[in-house]
This record gives C-alpha cells, sequence and structure tokens, in this order.
C-alpha cells in the first residue's frame, strides 16, 4: 500500500471503479477515498424527485426533511411519513430530503447494486436517496460505514479530510451528528455520473451547488462490535443449559467481605463461553455491575432534593452515620491503585478501605470527617438513594 495512489481517477462503461475491482479492493477499500469521474457515462437518475417526495409520504418509508437556517445557525429535521404540507413550507434554498431503502420500493433503483456484484451481498445495506436545492446538505459528518456517494441530478460540491488527527467531536446543539470543527483537505463538483467513495471514518460535507441535486448514496452494512457481541451473547444464552451455573467448589473463606477477588475472575472465565478474551480490568468492571445488578427486586429511590458536599460534611461533623439501604447491593474489586467499588450496577473509583467498610458495615460511624474524596463518593451515594444519612443516637 503506497500513498502515491491517485485520490480522483476516471472510470468508463467497462470499469465504473476506473480499474478493476481486485485493484479496488486491494488499494482503496476501507483504506482510502477515491473520486470517479464519470463512473456512469451518460447516467439518468432511475427515480425523479417528485417520485422520491411521494415516497417520502408514504407510511413506512424511512425519510428525513433537514432544513437549515443559515442566520441562525439552526437545523431543523423532520421525520417522515411526511406530507405536501411540509414540503410547501419548505425555503427556496437550504433544505434537503433524505429517503432510506429506496431500492426496495423501486426496482429500477435495485438495479444499481448490480454494479456493485463484486462486494458480498450480504455487506450491502441500502440505496438512500437524497434530494437537495441550492445550500441543502446535512452538515459535516463522519459515517461508519463505506459508502458510493452516486451524483444523480445536478452538481453537489463535496468536500472530506484525510487528516487522520482531525477532530470528530459531534455539536451538541444539532440533532444531526454533526463534526464541531471540519477542515478540509480536499474539495470537488460533481457532475452526473460521478462517483465518489469514502471509507469509514472520513469526515465529509456535502452540499447542492447551482439548482437542484439528487444523489444517490450505496451505503454498506457494519455493525459495531457493541451489537455483535449484545447478539451474540443473546444467541448463546438461549442455547445454554440453565442448570450450567457458576460454581464455586474450591471457595476458600472470604479475606475480605464483599471482594471480587482473583479466583472470582478465574472462575469466570471457566464458566462463560468467552470470557477469556476480556482483559481482567474488563471482566472485572463488567461483573461488578452485573453482580450487584443481579435480581434486585427493587432499587432505591434518589432523595427528594440532592444534598451537597459542605452540607455532607457539617452532618458529619454533628455525628450523624451512614446507613446502608436495604435495596442496595454492593461489591468491590481491587485496581490498580486502589479499589473499584461497585453498587447496584454502576461503579466508582474508591479507597480500598472505604469499599471495604461500604460492603462489611450496614452502618457507617465516622471520627474523623473523611477527605474530599471519601465525601464525593458518599455524596454520590446518598444522592442516589443507595446510603442514607442518619442522626446519630445518642
Amino acid at each position: 500500500m503506497t500513498d502515491k495512489l491517485p485520490i480522483e481517477v476516471r472510470g468508463s462503461a467497462k470499469q465504473p471503479l476506473g480499474m478493476t475491482p481486485a485493484q479496488f479492493l486491494r488499494d482503496y477499500w476501507q483504506k482510502r477515498p477515491l473520486l470517479i469521474r464519470n463512473a456512469f457515462p451518460g447516467f439518468q437518475p432511475p427515480l425523479q424527485p417528485d417520485d422520491l417526495g411521494g415516497l417520502a409520504c408514504e407510511e413506512g418509508a424511512l425519510s428525513r426533511l433537514i432544513v437549515h437556517d443559515e442566520k441562525r445557525e439552526r437545523w431543523s429535521v423532520k421525520t417522515g411519513p411526511l406530507d405536501e404540507a411540509d414540503f410547501d413550507r419548505t425555503p427556496d434554498r437550504n433544505w434537503t430530503l433524505l429517503v432510506q431503502d429506496v431500492d426496495k420500493w423501486d426496482a429500477d433503483v435495485a438495479q444499481l447494486l448490480e454494479h456493485f456484484r463484486f462486494l458480498p451481498s450480504w455487506r450491502v445495506d441500502d440505496v438512500m436517496v437524497s434530494y437537495a436545492e441550492p445550500g441543502g446538505g446535512v452538515g459535516a459528518h463522519v459515517d461508519q460505514y463505506d459508502v458510493f456517494l452516486l451524483q444523480g441530478l445536478g452538481q453537489r460540491h463535496w468536500a472530506i479530510s484525510t487528516d487522520p488527527d482531525a477532530p470528530k467531536d459531534f455539536r451538541p446543539d444539532v440533532e444531526l451528528k454533526q463534526l464541531v470543527h471540519f477542515e478540509p483537505t480536499h474539495e470537488w463538483l460533481l457532475e452526473p455520473g460521478d462517483m465518489l467513495y469514502l471509507p469509514p471514518g472520513v469526515p465529509h460535507d456535502g452540499v447542492a451547488f447551482g439548482g437542484p441535486c439528487m444523489t444517490f448514496s450505496i451505503g454498506m452494512r457494519a455493525p459495531s462490535q457493541a451489537e455483535l457481541t449484545g447478539d451474540l451473547a443473546d444467541y448463546l444464552a438461549e442455547r445454554l443449559d440453565e442448570s450450567q451455573r457458576y460454581t464455586d467448589p474450591d471457595l476458600a473463606p472470604a479475606r475480605a467481605p464483599g471482594e471480587i477477588d482473583a479466583d472470582a475472575l478465574a472462575r469466570l472465565r471457566a464458566t462463560l463461553p468467552f470470557a477469556a478474551a476480556l482483559d481482567e480490568d474488563s471482566l472485572r468492571d463488567w461483573f461488578g455491575r452485573f453482580i450487584t445488578r443481579y435480581r434486585n427486586a427493587q432499587t432505591p429511590a434518589p432523595p427528594g432534593k440532592p444534598m451537597t458536599l459542605p452540607a455532607l460534611r457539617k452532618r458529619l461533623e454533628a455525628g450523624a452515620v451512614v446507613l446502608r439501604h436495604p435495596w442496595s447491593r454492593l461489591a468491590w474489586s481491587r485496581g490498580r491503585r486502589d479499589a473499584i467499588l461497585f453498587a447496584n450496577g454502576q461503579a466508582w473509583p474508591a479507597p480500598a478501605e472505604l469499599a471495604r467498610r461500604l460492603c462489611a458495615e450496614r452502618t457507617l460511624a465516622f471520627g474523623p470527617v473523611p477527605g474530599d474524596g471519601e465525601l464525593e463518593l458518599l455524596l454520590a451515594l446518598l444522592n442516589d438513594g443507595l446510603l442514607v444519612l442518619h442522626k446519630a443516637r445518642r
């Protein structure tokens, strides 16, 4: 693989990718972007804008109408099914209509997928079609899957960034996952029949230019590790014998109440089908959260009014004691430096001695008031309802 490979090539009717599929997969697939000029010579869109608008009004069609208010830098998103009134209210520019899975609704659009048969069919997700008036787009963003962006009508200005260190933080004020910062390294104006390939993680921004614009996006399926792991766990769980349980016939007397020790983690690795792949910290974190949440019939309710740190310090100085709520379920584990306290499915870093005491004692009295770090942990547990503060009995 070399960085001297061109980022722009010219396609033809025989080679829409501008090269053989084998070359494309070897040099570009999931590695680098590629602009293919004239990928589909004389391309005529298989769908007209009015047909796309009609589809967006259908019950069951996945559609979004996105309007950008440039003056106030606001974005509005209306999710379908849409109706004619929605389109009547659109401005003259700066809006776009997105409709997903159009290949499932229109056989002519589905024919586009024939050009991508060099990919496993199970990798192909859908053809999304976007229509935009001048200035319309969805803002700079990042996709987590491969996509081929085929220009079908009009012109669209595309800007991308190939900077590997480009920040990818999202704007918190926009429903769309737009990037806070976007500095393009390449910019092009695509004409009908041109196609831009983007691997996952490449920041990009497409804006309709000059007049009405329609783009056909052939997107891939790319399930996250979290989705794969969750589904695999469900699959295995359905097939495992319920009688096979966590066991500890080699159990020795507990050295400290509530501690999840190295022996327990070793037994977990022997019990779980794929726990061997987890590092010790991940296994400990998962199991601590799980076992303190497992079979909890009820959950403590947070107090009506949260307590503050100064108020807690003052109450403890006056002799108040901390009680563990009856529905609190606690465990702890020694970390590399200190400890992790698990409580009802949550985890907090904690001094080992305080974590041990919280698991061992139902009532905790403090002589000297703890330091700020310990107080902050107690405060978090109190404000979650897991601990309760009581006046000491005299």
